[in-house]
C-alpha cells in the first residue's frame, strides 16, 4: 500500500497535449453489446435514453435502454485492451470525463480502449435490476475476448477500469465472472487485471454508497443481497490483480471500501497495489487539483511491472 500526502504540480499543458495526439491518432467506432436480444429485458416505450452532448460529445447520460461498446483504436496497438465503466451511483454514467477522455488517455499509450454504456438498474426495464449491469460487462470482456484477433489485441491482456459505481462494476466482474447471469457461451468474462478509482466496493450499510446501493438493490436490500454484492466478501484466489486509487477525504465513497478490497487481495495474495492521497475528494476522473494527479503514470507503471505494457 502506497500513501501520499504531498502532491506535484502537474502541466496540464502537457496533459491536453497527450489526449489531443491521441484523438488524433486513434479510431472510435460505437455498436450495440447485443446484437440481439438484451437478457433480462422488459419492454417499455415511456422509459428513454437521456442523454447530454456538447459540441457532438456525449457527457453524460441515464436511462439507457441501449448497451454499447465504443472502441478506440490506437494507431499502434500493443495488443492490451482495458474496457471502461464510466461511474455515476447506477443512476447515470460520466460519459466524458470517466470514460472518453480516459480511453484518449489510455490510446497515448498503445492501449485498445472500449467504453462500455452500461444498462443502469432499473425495474422499469428489468426483470433483476441488480444483475442488469453485471450482464453487460461480462458480455463486454466476452466480446472483446471473441475479437481479440480481429481488433489484433491478446485475449490474455484484457482488463477492466472502473470510476465510482463504475469501479463496483468493474470489481463485481472481477469476483463474479463465473457466475452465470444469462445464457452465454464458454468464452471466458474473466478481466486479467482490474484498474479501480475511487472505487465503490463493499453494499455494506457502514461504509457503501448510499445511491449506488438504493438504485442497484433497493430501499431495503436483504443480507443475502448486501453480502453478494459486497465485493470485499467474494474476492478468491482466481480474483485478478488489482492497481487501487483513493482519497481519505472521499466524503461521497469512503475510502475503507478500497482498503477493504486491498486487504482482501492481500489475504488470498493476488498482486495488488493500492495507493492513498491524502486530499482530493472525489470524481476527479484524471486528476485535479490537491489530488496526486500522476496516479495515471503511477498506473502505467504497474501495468508495466505486470507486463500488460
Amino acid at each position: 500500500m502506497i500513501i501520499k500526502s504531498k502532491f506535484t504540480t502537474i502541466s496540464y499543458s502537457l496533459l491536453s497535449f497527450f489526449f489531443t495526439i491521441a484523438s488524433l491518432y486513434s479510431q472510435q467506432k460505437t455498436f450495440p453489446l447485443w446484437p440481439d436480444k438484451i437478457p433480462g429485458e422488459l419492454k417499455n416505450g415511456d422509459y428513454q435514453e437521456k442523454a447530454t452532448y456538447k459540441d457532438s460529445v456525449l457527457l453524460n447520460t441515464s436511462q439507457v435502454t441501449i448497451p454499447t461498446l465504443t472502441i478506440y483504436q490506437p494507431i499502434n496497438a500493443n495488443g492490451t485492451s482495458v474496457i471502461i465503466c464510466p461511474g455515476g451511483g447506477y443512476g447515470h454514467l460520466a460519459m466524458e470525463k470517466e470514460g472518453k477522455k480516459v480511453a484518449e488517455w489510455l490510446n497515448s499509450f498503445g492501449i485498445t480502449a472500449f467504453v462500455l454504456k452500461y444498462r443502469l438498474p432499473s425495474d422499469k426495464i428489468m426483470i433483476d435490476k441488480s444483475i442488469g449491469p453485471l450482464q453487460d460487462v461480462q458480455e463486454a470482456i466476452r466480446t472483446v475476448r471473441r475479437k481479440a484477433s480481429d481488433w489484433k489485441l491478446d485475449k490474455n491482456k484484457i482488463g477492466i477500469l472502473g470510476f465510482s459505481a463504475g469501479g463496483h462494476l468493474a470489481a463485481t466482474a472481477s469476483t463474479h465472472f463465473k457466475e452465470k447471469v444469462y445464457a452465454n457461451d464458454s468464452m471466458s468474462a474473466r478481466p486479467d487485471f482490474s484498474l479501480l478509482i475511487y472505487p465503490v466496493i463493499s453494499m455494506k450499510n457502514e461504509i457503501t454508497h448510499k445511491g449506488s446501493q438504493q438504485n442497484l438493490l433497493g430501499n431495503n436490500p436483504s443480507e443475502e443481497s448486501t453480502n453478494r454484492f459486497s465485493n470485499e466478501l467474494t474476492v478468491t484466489s482466481e480474483t485478478p490483480p488489482a492497481f487501487i486509487i483513493h482519497t481519505t477525504d472521499d466524503k461521497t465513497v469512503v475510502v475503507e471500501n478500497s482498503i477493504n478490497y486491498y486487504l482482501a487481495l492481500k489475504k488470498l495474495f493476488i498482486p495488488t497495489e493500492l495507493h492513498l492521497y491524502e486530499k482530493g475528494g472525489h470524481g476527479f476522473g484524471l486528476g485535479v487539483k490537491n489530488t496526486s494527479q500522476f496516479w495515471t503514470s503511477d498506473c502505467i507503471q504497474w501495468l508495466k511491472d505486470h507486463k500488460f505494457l
